[in-house]
C-alpha cells in the first residue's frame, strides 16, 4: 500500500483525528475478534496472512513519480482477510503490517502512527462495507471482493493524499487525481489476486497457502526488473534536468524518423539553445546556471519529447507536425521562457531552430546540419526567436565558413553551398551562380588577372547575388515585369550582400559583390561608378552575369541563343560592358581561339 511521508508539527490537523479514530477502531477490532470463538483453521489463515503481509511489505514495488514508497502485495493479504475473516480480523492484519515493518525500520512514530491508524481506517470502511453482501455463491465472493477492494484503495487514496497535500502545501485534488492514474492499474491487478486467493482458500486453505510463495516471488522479481529498468533509464537520462541524454536522443530520433519516412508522416525536429547562458553562469554561478537548466527543461517538456543534448542546448521531437505547426510549438517554447520569472537573474531567454522530414530531407544526418543551421539564423539575426529551416536561413550559416575557413577547399564549398541557396529561390534554371562563377574565372584569366586573384574571381561571382537571400521570393518569382518600385527593391540586393560579407577579411569579394552592376557609363547602380572607377572584378562580374541571364530561360521568358546574347553584349560595350571584358568574351566563346578549361582547383 502506499504510505504517507513523515508528519510535521502543521500536518497535526490531519493526523489527530485520523489517529484518533483509527486506535478506536483498532480498540473496537481487537475486542470483537477476541470476544468470538474461531475455528483453528480461521486463526492459522488469519496468522498466515499477516506472516506474508509482513514480508509483502518488507519489498514494496515502487511507483514511478509517486510520492510514496510503492506499493505491495500486502494489499492482497490484508484484503483477503477482511473478505474472509471479517472486519475485525482484517483490520488487525492491515495496521499490525506497517507498524511493525516501521518500527524495524526505525521510522518516526508519527508516521508509524498515522500509517497504521489510517489503514485500520481503510480495513475497518471496507469490511463493514461488504458485512450486508452475505451469499456463499461464486458471485457473491466476488462482489464483495470487487466492492472491498475499492472501497479500500479510495478511502487509503483519500487519507495519504491528505497528509501528503498538507505537509507539501499542494492541491489535495490534483494530488488524488495522480495518485489514481499511477496506482488505479496495479491496485486492479491486485484485486484479481485476492479473488483468487478467496476462491483457493474456500475450496483448500492449504493450497491458498500456497499461492503465497509465487505471489511474493512475483513482487521480489518486479523490484528485480524495476531496478534494471531505471538502470537502463539513467544511462539514458540527463541527471540534472532529468530530460532524454544525447545518447537517448540520437536512439529515439533514428525510430521517430523511421517510422515517419515509413508512414509518409512529418517529424519536426526543434534545437533549443539558452541566450547568453555563460553570463548567467558567470555572474550568478554554476549552482543557479542549473537551477536555469532545470526550469528551462520544464517547459520543455509541456511542448513534446525534450532531450539535453549538452550544456545549454537542448531538442525536442515532435511527431506528427508539420511546419506551421511546429513553429507554433517553438514560438510557445521561446514566449514560455521569456515571460517566466527568474527573479534576481532577469528575464532569460532562448533561440529555437526548427527542420521537417521529409520535407526539408530524409537524411538523419542532414537534419541535424539543418536544423542546426536554422538555430544559428535564429542567434545571429537577434536571439529570443524561433526560425524554421529555409535556403535563405540555414546556407546563411555558411557565412562563417567563409569568414573562419583556413583553407581554399573549405571556402569553395562554403560558397558553392550559398550560391546554391541563392539559386534555389531565383528565376534562373540551374545553377546560374556556378555558371557565373566559371565563366568569370576564364574571362579573369584570358586578361590575365594574376593567379592568386582567380579564386577571389570565383569567391565573388558564386555570391554576386548573395543579397538576394533577404529579398521576397514572390519579388524574385515574379512572372510579370517589375514595377518601379519593386525594381528598386530588387537592386537593393547588392548593397544587402556587400553588408554581409565585408566583415568576413576576404577583401576585396564585398567590394566586387557591390559593384556588380555598375555601368561603364556611370548610369548603373549602387554608387553611378563610370569606366575604370568600377572595380576589375566586378567588370568581369557584369559581363559574366549577363551572358548567362540572356542565355538561361526565366518565368517570364524564353533564354536567347548563344549567338543572340553575345551579339547584344557586343553591342553595348562602351556603354553598359567593359569593351576590354567583351572582347575577353568574345575571344573566349569562339571555339577555334578557345583554350582547354584548367579546373581552378589546379589553376590557382
Amino acid at each position: 500500500m502506499t504510505r504517507a511521508a513523515a508528519a510535521r508539527p502543521s500536518l497535526y490537523p490531519v493526523v489527530a483525528p485520523v489517529c484518533a479514530a483509527g486506535l478506536a477502531t483498532i480498540v473496537v477490532a481487537a475486542v470483537s475478534f477476541a470476544t468470538v470463538s474461531h475455528s483453528a483453521t480461521a486463526l492459522a489463515g488469519v496468522g498466515a496472512f499477516l506472516i506474508a503481509s509482513l514480508l509483502a511489505d518488507r519489498f514494496p514495488v515502487p511507483v514511478d513519480d509517486l510520492d510514496a514508497n510503492g506499493v505491495s502485495l500486502a494489499f492482497v493479504f490484508g484484503l483477503s482477510a477482511i473478505v474472509l475473516f471479517g472486519w475485525a480480523a482484517g483490520v488487525l492484519v492491515v495496521s499490525a503490517t506497517p507498524a511493525v515493518m516501521q518500527l524495524l525500520d526505525r521510522r518516526p512514530p508519527v508516521r508509524i502512527a498515522y500509517n497504521s491508524f489510517a489503514f485500520a481506517l481503510t480495513a475497518a470502511s471496507a469490511g463493514l462495507v461488504i458485512a450486508p453482501l452475505g451469499g456463499s455463491t461464486a458471485a457473491h465472493t466476488a462482489a464483495r471482493v470487487v466492492v472491498a477492494t475499492y472501497v479500500c484503495y479510495a478511502v487509503n487514496v483519500l487519507l495519504i493524499t491528505a497528509v501528503v497535500a498538507r505537509g507539501t502545501r499542494r492541491r489535495w485534488p490534483g494530488l488524488i487525481a495522480s495518485s489514481v492514474r499511477k496506482t488505479i492499474l496495479p491496485f486492479t491487478l491486485m484485486g484479481s489476486a485476492v479473488l483468487t486467493l478467496v476462491v483457493l482458500w474456500q475450496r483448500a486453505p492449504l493450497l491458498s497457502v500456497a499461492l503465497v510463495g509465487p505471489l511474493l516471488a512475483i513482487q521480489l522479481y518486479q523490484r528485480a526488473l524495476l531496478r534494471a529498468l531505471r538502470a537502463v533509464r539513467l544511462a539514458l537520462t540527463d541527471p540534472l534536468t532529468g530530460l532524454g541524454n544525447h545518447r537517448h536522443f540520437h536512439e529515439r530520433l533514428a525510430s521517430e524518423l523511421e517510422h515517419a519516412l515509413d508512414h509518409e508522416r512529418p517529424l519536426s525536429l526543434c534545437l533549443v539553445d539558452i541566450d547568453d547562458f555563460k553570463r548567467v553562469n558567470d555572474r550568478f554561478g554554476h549552482p543557479t546556471g542549473d537551477r536555469v537548466l532545470a526550469q528551462v527543461a520544464t517547459r520543455l517538456r509541456q511542448t513534446g519529447e525534450a532531450f539535453r543534448l549538452g550544456g545549454d542546448e537542448f531538442a525536442v521531437l515532435l511527431p506528427g507536425y508539420e511546419e506551421p505547426d511546429a513553429q507554433a510549438a517553438a514560438a510557445s517554447i521561446v514566449n514560455r521562457i521569456a515571460t517566466f520569472d527568474f527573479g534576481h537573474m532577469g528575464a532569460i531567454t532562448v533561440s529555437a531552430g526548427i527542420a521537417v522530414a521529409p520535407n526539408h530531407t530524409r537524411d538523419r544526418d542532414e537534419l541535424l546540419r539543418l536544423v542546426d543551421s536554422a538555430l544559428y539564423w535564429a542567434k545571429e539575426y537577434g536571439k529570443n526567436r524561433a526560425r524554421v529551416y529555409r535556403h535563405d536561413a540555414i546556407e546563411l550559416a555558411e557565412l562563417k565558413q567563409l569568414a573562419t575557413a583556413g583553407d581554399r577547399a573549405a571556402r569553395l564549398r562554403a560558397a558553392a553551398s550559398l550560391a546554391r541557396a541563392v539559386d534555389a529561390r531565383d528565376v534562373y534554371t540551374g545553377s546560374h551562380s556556378q555558371r557565373v562563377a566559371q565563366l568569370a574565372v576564364r574571362l579573369a584569366a584570358r586578361i590575365g588577372l594574376p593567379r592568386e586573384e582567380l579564386e577571389l574571381t570565383r569567391l565573388a561571382a558564386s555570391l554576386h547575388d548573395l543579397g538576394k537571400l533577404a529579398l521576397p521570393e514572390d519579388l524574385l518569382r515574379k512572372p510579370a515585369p517589375l514595377t518601379a518600385p519593386e525594381r528598386t527593391v530588387l537592386q537593393r540586393h547588392a548593397q544587402i550582400g556587400f553588408r554581409m560579407l565585408e566583415s568576413l577579411g576576404i577583401d576585396p569579394v564585398a567590394e566586387w559583390v557591390l559593384h556588380h552592376h555598375e555601368r561603364w557609363d556611370g548610369t548603373g547602380y549602387p554608387d553611378r561608378l563610370a569606366g575604370t572607377e568600377i572595380p576589375l572584378g566586378a567588370r568581369i562580374i557584369f559581363v559574366a552575369d549577363a551572358y548567362d541571364a540572356m542565355t538561361s530561360d526565366r518565368v517570364y521568358r524564353q533564354r536567347r541563343t548563344n549567338e543572340d546574347a553575345l551579339d547584344e553584349i557586343v553591342r553595348c560595350a562602351g556603354t553598359q560592358f567593359d569593351p576590354e571584358v567583351v572582347e575577353a568574351l568574345e575571344a573566349e566563346l569562339e571555339p577555334e581561339q578557345q583554350p582547354e578549361l584548367v579546373p581552378l582547383q589546379q589553376a590557382v
